[in-house]
């Protein structure tokens, strides 16, 4: 017995191995892992107040590999945890970028950058995204079939959110413009709509999660992936990754000026297009990758997830954070947002009603 013991200890990995073993996986799970050493130079350029148009850039590229990290973490986290309690991480971390640069930019007073990045995060996921999706798993077949359920829930809630972004904006554009009170009425409006919204939230999960979870099994992996990192290193790469990206989207931020001044881009090009290719690109990997291999329904069910945790999570959480602050964060979005996110809305739609697709659906969701 005592030698059986003794060989059970020698056999068990040293402390050393289990943190080398960790280092390891987490470092080879992306090829954007490569960029990692733009965290610490973003770092180091915000602590000592290099050019403003320099820490922008140096943290861009930092948030990229942090957004991987994020997303690997995540997946590995809810291996271990089961799927209930998965889909809750997941709805917690899926959007941990917007919502932190989120936080960020209110806190700041950049409204509009706020404003911009949940419009293209939006765009993103429903066009360029899916549209990806379509194409890779498509590219080769007549035609690819999905769980007709999932995408009808995605745009009757889609249609929801875009109706609480086109009711404020067009309320104000065309009766309370002129009006003293316009903008505090609409901004009153805004946090009652924003409350709304958390609670068709909520509901989402518990109508995904428990009453009719069986709509979305098809959404999950059939098989049972291996599980590369135990709950506690998951948990600890999470909990680095989120510290990483907020100490750099504090800076990114910071360096919000510098660059428009440097470059001469609008504030409305880096929240609609630059934020969202930093939040997304996690997601991005994730379902291609996914679409390429025939899990389309996988993949669909995460961009589901994600653009409703952007429409009625992310967003409403922030126009009440900003309230909490005294910052006028509000749903009354710029008429050109509100025009691309309804149109997109209706186009994904359209695309997507029957449960069937093509890879020129694909092509057509990019292009738009």
């Amino acid at each position: 017995m005592a030698f059986v013991e003794s060989a059970r200890e020698m056999a068990r990995p040293s402390p050393l191995a289990d943190l080398w073993h960790i280092i390891e996986v987490t470092l080879f799970s992306s090829y954007t892992n490569v960029l990692l050493v733009f965290v610490f130079l973003g770092i180091l350029s915000g602590s000592q107040e290099w050019n403003p148009s320099a820490v922008f850039i140096l943290n861009f590229l930092a948030i990229f590999p942090l957004a991987s990290l994020l997303s690997f973490a995540t997946e590995e986290l809810a291996k271990s945890v089961g799927q209930t309690v998965g889909g809750l991480i997941n709805a917690s971390f899926g959007n941990a970028i917007e919502m932190i640069v989120g936080i960020t930019a209110v806190t700041q007073g950049e409204i509009h950058i706020v404003q911009s990045s949940m419009v293209g995060s939006i765009l993103s996921g429903t066009l360029l995204v899916l549209g990806c999706c379509f194409f890779a798993s498509g590219y080769n077949k007549e035609t690819v079939l999905f769980n007709v359920d999932v995408t009808g829930i995605m745009s009757s809630l889609m249609i929801v959110s875009s109706a609480a972004l086109i009711i404020p904006s067009t309320l104000y554009s065309t009766a309370l413009h002129a009006s003293p009170n316009g903008s505090e009425y609409i901004l009153r409006l805004s946090h009652i709509t924003a409350v709304f919204l958390l609670i068709f939230y909520f509901v989402y999960l518990y109508f995904q999660l428990s009453s009719h979870a069986h709509l979305f099994s098809g959404t999950e992996d059939d098989g049972q992936e291996e599980r590369q990192l135990g709950p506690v290193a998951a948990s600890l790469v999470l909990v680095l990754a989120t510290l990483g990206v907020t100490v750099c989207s504090d800076y990114l931020v910071d360096g919000v000026d510098g660059f428009v001044e440097a470059y001469g881009v609008s504030r409305a090009f880096l929240g609609l297009i630059v934020v969202p290719i930093v939040g997304n690109a996690g997601e991005f990997a994730t379902t291609v990758k996914a679409a390429k291999e025939g899990k389309v329904d996988l993949a669909i069910g995460v961009i589901v997830g994600s653009t409703l945790q952007i429409a009625l999570f992310v967003t409403p959480f922030l126009v009440l954070y900003g309230w909490a602050l005294g910052e006028p964060m509000s749903l009354r979005f710029n008429t050109f947002e509100t025009a691309c996110f309804s149109l997109a809305v209706v186009v994904m739609n359209c695309l997507i009603r029957e449960g069937r697709s093509n890879y020129f659906a694909g092509v057509l969701l990019c292009g738009t």
